[in-house]
């Protein structure tokens, strides 16, 4: 009797945690879809219902202190580090979509829908009016 409690508990903690590394929430290193390079570190989280995405980290050097001088409105040359580039997505399916996302580097906002292509491996797309118009990068996991 001990056992098959002892192996339930185990069962339902082991679903858990397999649930959240499934999830899209948590840190995402970026990725340049031109150069390849490693560009920043976006955390991902959920508020409310929908998910958003920060930056909490510029890896580029140099760059570390970069104000989005290309922006609009109140993100208007405010710092990078620490801004919401993810706005408002909601679950649809096994995406997450309905919202936008900022481009730091021109200052242009998209539409946009995120999902997992496993579980280390984001894929990020942007686009204007339809899907097909668009860009989609891939972001890759950051392990705590």
């Amino acid at each position: 009797m001990k056992k098959s409690v002892i192996y339930s508990v185990l069962f339902i903690f082991a679903g858990i945690v397999s649930m959240q590394a499934q999830s899209v929430i948590g840190k995402w290193k970026t990725i340049d879809d031109e150069t390849g390079a490693a560009k920043s570190v976006v955390e991902i989280y959920q508020a409310n219902g929908k998910v958003y995405g920060k930056v909490i980290q510029i890896l580029e050097k140099g760059k570390e202190d970069k104000l989005c001088d290309q922006c609009k409105g109140d993100k208007k040359n405010k710092p990078i580090k620490g801004m919401v580039i993810i706005d408002g997505l909601s679950k649809n399916d096994s995406d997450w979509d309905g919202g936008k996302i900022l481009d730091p580097k021109t200052g242009k906002e998209y539409k946009c829908t995120i999902s997992l292509e496993n579980e280390n491996k984001l894929k990020v797309r942007g686009y204007v009016g339809f899907s097909l118009l668009g860009r989609t990068q891939y972001w890759t996991r950051i392990k705590e």
